[in-house]
Order: C-alpha cells, then structure tokens, then sequence
C-alpha cells in the first residue's frame, strides 16, 4: 500500500495536476500524507514525528524577514537603482543578474523575481527595449544565486539542515562555481541575443509595476539589520533555526507593521508542500521500498558518491517532480560523512531549475508577471537560454567536483 500511495503521489506532482480537478501538487501531496495515516502505513504520532521542525522553522523565520523587506519596499527600490544603467543594456544586464544573484543568496529568490519582474518589465517596454533576455537573465540569475548558501532557496535549507552543515563551509564550497556559472550565464545571454537587445516596442506605462509599497527607508533598514545580524549568528554554535525564529519574532514586534500583514505573505502552501512530502518519505522509508530501487540501481552502476552520476541523476528527478520533493527523495541515500556529496545535491537540483520553464518557481513568476503587462516568453524561448545555461552549469559544477 505504501508504495502504491507513493506512486501516486509522486506521479501526481510530476503531472502537477489530476485530470477533472484543480487540485495542484501541493494539494497532492498533501493528499499523499492524508493517505499514508488513513490507511495505517503510518501512525498520527509517526507522522507528526517525521516533520523535520528545525527545517521548518527556519523556512518560516526567512519568509517574515523576506516579508518585512518586501513590506518596506526595499525590493523595489532595488530594481529601480539598477534602472539608471538602462541606456548600456550590456552594463544593465550584468548589474541585474549580480544584484538578482546576491539577494537570492541571501533571502528568497521567489521574491526577488516577483518584485523586480513588473518594475523591469515596464521600464524596458518604455525604453524600446526587447525584455527578452533581462527578463530570462534575471530568473536565470536569481536560481544560480541561489544555490551559493545555504538560505538560498528551500532545497538548501533542508540539505543544510539535515546534513547539519556547516554555513561557511557551504558557501566556500557552493559560492565559487554559482559564480563561475553566473559569469557564465551573463556571456551565453549576450551571444544568444547578439544585436537583438533594442528590438523591443515602445509602448505607454500602464501603471502595471506600481502595486508595490512605497520604499520606507527605517523598515527596509530593519530588515537588512535582520539579515546581517542572521548571516553572523550563522557563524556561531547557536542552532540556524534558533537564531532565525528569534530575529523573526523581533521583526514582529512593530508600530507599523501589522503581523497579519507581514504573516500574511508567508508561503503558507511551500511549508505544507515541505511537511506532506516529510510525512510521504517517511512513510516509505518504513517499508524499505525506497532501498530496494537504490540497490536496484546500484547493481546498474549508478553511484551517489559519484559527483557526475549525482548530479545527473539529480537533474532528471528535479524536472521530473520539482527540486524540493527530489531532494526529501534523495538525502535518505546521502553519505552523512561527505559534505561534498550534499554540496552538489544542493548545487545540482538548483541548477536544474534553470533548464525548462516548470523547473523553478522563480522562472514561472518571471513568466507570470511579464504576461501581465504583454510580454510573453514562450517554453521555446525560456529553453534557448535554459537549456545551454544548464549544460554550462553542470560542466562547471562536476568539475569543480573534480578538483
């Protein structure tokens, strides 16, 4: 029974959707977690159990400082500094990709995508500029961001988590090729739309990108003080989960900001998503179906301590069924003794985000919001830059593995 729960649950968020119903693959998954108890695979107690809190935790306390900074408008004022460079769509793009890049290292790429997508997208349609490859450089920039630290998008923080890694270590290993591959990234966007960079149309403002707060200097410092004072407890002894509900719960204690508000834009249906797929995995992990595949596989040839066969086979189940339930599916399997095995599970499923347009949800917000204000990337046009970045990024990623 178990297996067959987890067949259809994965199958489902592979699909991400089941046919006559507009249930999505949270909803599936979450499904899958109701059939794992309902028919006794796992007691309500077991379930409970399986939920990593710390993981939790953590992704919580990030969304309330990704939201006090969003609240302050501090997103927004960064997207429209980097506009003053728009006249040298070369020097533009490169400030854009590296802007998009550091702050999802740091705070949720989601968000970065979701607040700079309308203010860019408006001031290239006003310039005459094609979007094109702004638009596709900044959800390309803000995946490979990403995957330098361990607070770079959700994937991360459950391997850091789970693999009890060390922070710095992380970035010294993750931060070198991200960087190479964002360098990478920057010169394969040039080629591609070599000479096509001034062929968009000029069109009036519609007001489209002005539904964002207004930049308030004193929240938008709060919420960088947050960070910075996060980053630091980081270096420290004390647990990651301790030291960021602590810093959330200080950022909740406002005169102008209602919790509700800031409560509010947390990703309520990400952290359901994470405790279902806690609870499925669990689950089949009690029956050992999950190691029998893995033997079945490494009688095959497949080794997970082989950085190429790790990040390939990471690759193809991130596109399958979304970095984050191929991660919980994987880490089972991972080598609790070698932090280079964790480090490129984390750097391969994020670079695999990159390769088609439902491999991120940062490239579906880039997506999404650029449609609302006319401009449409087609899946075509997402893999011409997509799928070489990924191949790049791959190459770069395995041999640095090799060194």
């Amino acid at each position: 029974m178990s297996l067959t729960i987890f067949l259809i649950t994965y199958l489902g968020i592979a699909l991400g959707k089941v046919p006559g119903l507009v249930i999505d693959r949270v909803g599936i998954a979450l499904l899958g977690a109701i059939a794992m108890v309902g028919f006794g695979v796992i007691s309500t107690p077991s379930a409970v159990q399986a939920i990593d809190l710390p993981t939790i935790l953590l992704l919580y306390s990030l969304m309330v400082i990704s939201a006090q900074l969003r609240l302050g408008g501090f997103y927004t004022w960064a997207a429209s500094r980097i506009l003053t460079l728009l006249a040298r769509p070369k020097a533009f793009l490169l400030v854009l990709m590296a802007v998009s890049a550091v702050l999802s290292a740091f705070l949720a790429n989601d968000i970065v995508c979701f607040a700079f997508t309308p203010v860019l997208t408006a001031a290239l349609i006003r310039s005459g500029r094609n979007p094109m490859p702004f638009l596709l450089g900044l959800a390309v920039s803000s995946n490979i961001g990403s995957a330098a630290t361990i607070i770079g998008n959700p994937q991360n923080m459950l391997i850091g988590q789970v693999g009890q890694l060390a922070f710095g270590r992380f970035i010294a290993w993750c931060a070198p090729p991200a960087l190479v591959c964002l360098l990478g990234s920057y010169l394969l966007l040039l080629r591609i739309y070599r000479g096509r960079m001034e062929t968009g149309q000029t069109r009036p403002d519609d007001g489209a990108a002005g539904a964002w707060p207004d930049f308030n200097p004193w929240q938008s410092a709060k919420g960088i003080i947050a960070v910075v004072g996060l980053v630091t407890l980081f270096f420290t002894s004390i647990p990651r989960e301790v030291s960021a509900i602590a810093i959330a719960g200080i950022l909740l204690c406002s005169r102008r900001m209602k919790t509700r508000d800031i409560l509010g834009l947390v990703d309520w249906h990400l952290i359901t998503l994470f405790c279902a797929l806690f609870i499925v995995i669990h689950a089949i992990g009690q029956a050992h179906d999950l190691n029998r595949v893995m033997d079945r596989l490494a009688d095959w040839g497949m080794d997970l301590g082989n950085g190429a066969m790790l990040t390939g086979l990471t690759v193809v189940l991130s596109n399958l069924f979304s970095n984050v339930p191929a991660v919980m599916l994987l880490i089972p399997f991972m080598d609790p003794l070698d932090p280079q095995q964790w480090y490129t599970l984390a750097l391969s499923s994020t670079f695999a985000g990159n390769l088609f347009v439902l491999g991120s949800i940062a490239n579906l917000i880039v997506i999404e919001q650029a449609s609302r204000m006319g401009v449409v990337i087609s899946f075509g046009e997402h893999a011409r830059v997509g799928v070489p970045v990924t191949l790049m990024s791959l190459i770069v990623l395995v041999g640095w593995g090799m060194l």
